[in-house]
């Protein structure tokens, strides 16, 4: 089965790129089998990890930055794939 981590942040008004490179930082162990960074307005920032895993495995997940860089606590989900094109 293969299971997404999406890890959603908002930075501090005009700290987006800090907090794409402290995301970009994280290594996370075992590593993903991808592992992509995407940003939005208003500085957000989503990292989508994907791994060969049941949903209910104890994965490795990005950590919360400093409550500096944030505006708000980290929003996390997991999926569970159920089909590619």
């Amino acid at each position: 089965m293969t299971v997404a981590l999406m890890w959603e942040a908002r930075a501090v008004a005009g700290r987006g790129e800090e907090l794409l490179s402290w995301a970009r930082a994280q290594e996370l162990t075992p590593p993903p089998l991808r592992r992509e960074m995407l940003r939005a307005p208003q500085d957000r920032v989503l990292v989508i990890t994907w791994w060969d895993a049941d949903h209910a495995a104890d994965l490795p997940e990005l950590p919360e930055p400093d409550s500096r860089l944030v505006t708000r606590a980290v929003h996390r989900w997991r999926f569970e794939s159920v089909a590619a094109d």
